[in-house]
């Protein structure tokens, strides 16, 4: 009975699984940032790098400011 166990039980149960979880993230972030910049130093157009990351950002700042969120497909409509 999961409901009955006191909280600090299931934090020492569930702690392994957060340390993993973040130890995957953070190795998922780390390959992407060395291939990333290994793509960096190696690329001809380093301003074009440059202004795609910009955009980008930009266009998330301007879509977060506009208030549009991508829809919930898996829930039924209320």
């Amino acid at each position: 009975m999961v409901a009955a166990t006191p909280e600090w039980q299931r934090m020492v149960v569930l702690a392994p699984v957060w340390v993993i979880g973040a130890g995957v993230v953070g190795a998922v972030l780390i390959l992407l940032g060395r291939a990333a910049a290994e793509g960096w130093r190696d690329s001809a157009h380093k301003r074009m790098w440059l202004l795609a990351f910009v955009g980008l950002c930009g266009l998330v700042a301007l879509l977060t400011y506009l208030g549009i969120t991508i829809p919930n497909t898996e829930s039924p409509p209320s």
